[in-house]
């Protein structure tokens, strides 16, 4: 079986029906040639939120609440898990998830109102979580840098974690959150093929910028952790050592991973892909992935989901843990945890004088 390829500069050429939709529709051959184009424009609308603060009681992560200034992700990886959250607004989790996008645009308004009520306790938000903050219209929308003004204004700790090179951009905001404790971030680095990341994630930040974002904001006394995630069987898992090792070089502290999941519609856009990309290997990618999860493209329970089970996932957390202990990553004192005594809404701050 063969598949188009992706449009310039997407993760899939493909626009599966999401799984709430009442029909289905089927692509076929009826005589009349069409031009297909090879790109695609991003499209941005915007949503008024209700709420900005999202909850969370997963084990398998290290907060209890995120925001997510944007519903879709232009970087257009191929394996992003979030694809599937486009369903609920009745998009694809295809290629409509990586060009038709949702701007949150009252998010500062409804951030401050959250942080501002009566008895709020802060724990550290994670920001950009389901999807990049710092995606290519963070450029425009500046949503990004608005969350951060907001809870630099409050003191209220932050974790960010993201792909892009536009995090310099709030540089400013960063070292200052830094010098109190507020800040810590995670740069997710996948390859160090810039071949590779092309296709798998075609709009995201070279790793050489990556890497760079690591040596800056390390330089500028920001904590900073690698995630190399996800790890692929056959594709870059043989990488893992060489990502930790230039991470560590580049000011990465801490370190952690994720094998692949593939929840969802992601299965089968992910299957199409490799079939596309690496057809002399996609049986065997699948086999490795099917070892991990139980027979299965996915194992959603928690405790596993993150790591997988069995002899491929069990070499590959046995190679991180030995990686990190050579190259001293994940000791004990490298990361002290983010400050939440701070917190300060501006009504209180003024009271204090």
């Amino acid at each position: 079986m063969t598949f188009s390829s992706p449009p310039r500069g997407r993760g899939t050429a493909s626009n599966p029906v999401n799984r709430f939709a009442p029909t289905r529709t089927e692509a076929f051959d009826d005589g009349w040639m069409q031009e297909v184009p090879d790109s695609r424009a991003t499209e941005v609308r915007s949503e008024t939120a209700k709420t900005v603060v999202t909850r969370n009681r997963s084990p398998d992560v290290g907060f209890d609440r995120s925001v997510n200034p944007y519903r879709g992700c232009e970087h257009g990886c191929i394996y992003c898990f979030a694809r599937p959250s486009h369903a609920y607004w009745d998009l694809s989790p295809g290629i409509d998830f990586e060009t038709r996008l949702i701007a949150k645009s009252n998010l500062g308004d409804v951030l401050e109102e959250q942080l501002s009520k009566p008895g709020y306790v802060p724990q550290p938000i994670a920001l950009g979580v389901n999807t990049d903050a710092y995606q290519p219209i963070e450029r425009q929308q500046r949503l990004t840098r608005r969350a951060l003004e907001i809870l630099l204004r409050y003191r209220h700790p932050v974790h960010i974690i993201t792909k892009s090179s536009l995090i310099l951009r709030d540089l400013d905001l960063l070292t200052e959150l830094a010098e109190q404790r507020l800040v810590s971030v995670s740069i997710s680095l996948t390859t160090l093929d810039d071949e590779l990341k092309r296709i798998m994630e075609p709009r995201a930040a070279s790793p050489s910028a990556r890497l760079r974002c690591l040596r800056v904001l390390s330089a500028e006394g920001v904590p900073v952790n690698v995630m190399c995630a996800p790890m692929i069987p056959m594709i870059n898992d043989a990488e893992l050592e060489r990502l930790l090792q230039a991470a560590r070089d580049a000011g990465a502290q801490t370190a952690g991973y994720v094998l692949l999941r593939l929840p969802l519609e992601i299965a089968e856009l992910f299957e199409e892909w490799l079939a596309t990309h690496f057809p002399e290997r996609a049986e065997h990618v699948m086999s490795l992935i099917r070892q991990c999860r139980g027979g299965h493209a996915y194992d959603s329970r928690f405790g596993v989901r993150m790591r997988g089970e069995g002899p491929f996932a069990e070499l590959l957390a046995h190679r991180f843990r030995i990686a990190c202990k050579r190259l001293g990553l994940n000791g004990r004192d490298a990361s002290p945890g983010l400050d939440c005594s701070r917190f300060a809404p501006p009504s209180d701050q003024m009271s204090l004088f």
